[in-house]
């Protein structure tokens, strides 16, 4: 029986919206490209996300210093007030978050297929439960086929928590299908345990990585609803 796994952030929902609307609130004036801003903020993020993991920069931190790094690489420096204010209008934009069309038309057709699905996601506890809520993934899939990296000890691309979600799961690897938006994570992580993959690259991302291919990529012209049509 095969199995449907998401990603969550940039995943099932579109992280730039709440992120370009804290910076149009907070630097008015900004001049900055606000993809390739918010592209540099998740490059520093993952650049100290095992440090946070291991409980050694809190999340406060993390989050002053991403932003902070993100417009010091485009040459413009912000405080840490202005950092810490940002970061709250940010998390309270993500309160508002809502599926991608393509993504509930997705739930809906698996669900008619009676495929099971789950969720593999990597971030703090709370931070991520609030965003399963808010995007009321309980009515597609159980709670017991939620996995957070924080709640569970192992963050991806770690193959470790794919082994881990197959034995909770009982998943055969050659009938798993794992979809997400990050190649190295994502892709890469979920390869190595011997799944499928499904890349999301709405973003036109390059392969980060040549020695490992995603079964499927989902862009501009081909969507997700047909690539789920060839697999089920």
């Amino acid at each position: 029986m095969k199995t449907i796994i998401f990603d969550v952030d940039d995943t099932l929902y579109d992280q730039v919206i709440p992120f370009k609307k804290a910076i149009e609130k907070n630097f008015p004036n900004n001049n900055i490209d606000i993809d390739k801003l918010y592209e540099m903020s998740r490059r520093f993020s993952d650049e100290v996300f095992e440090l946070t993991e291991r409980g050694e920069m809190n999340l406060e931190n993390m989050h002053i210093y991403r932003i902070q790094e993100a417009f010091k690489y485009f040459g413009t420096t912000i405080s840490q007030e202005e950092a810490r204010t940002f970061q709250k209008d940010y998390q309270n934009n993500q309160k508002e978050i809502t599926l991608l069309p393509d993504i509930q038309d997705s739930f809906d057709f698996v669900s008619k297929q009676h495929i099971t699905m789950g969720i593999v996601t990597n971030g703090p506890i709370e931070h991520q439960k609030n965003k399963i809520k808010q995007l009321g993934l309980e009515k597609w899939i159980q709670k017991s086929n939620m996995f957070i990296s924080s709640e569970v000890g192992i963050a991806k691309p770690d193959v470790r928590l794919f082994e881990l979600v197959q034995k909770k799961m009982n998943l055969v690897p050659s009938e798993t299908y794992y979809i997400g938006d990050s190649f190295e994570n994502d892709v890469v992580g979920a390869s190595n345990a011997g799944w499928n993959t499904i890349w999301i690259n709405r973003k036109n991302k390059k392969n980060s990585n040549k020695d490992v291919n995603p079964n499927f990529i989902v862009n501009e012209q081909n969507d997700i609803i047909s690539v789920l049509k060839v697999i089920l």
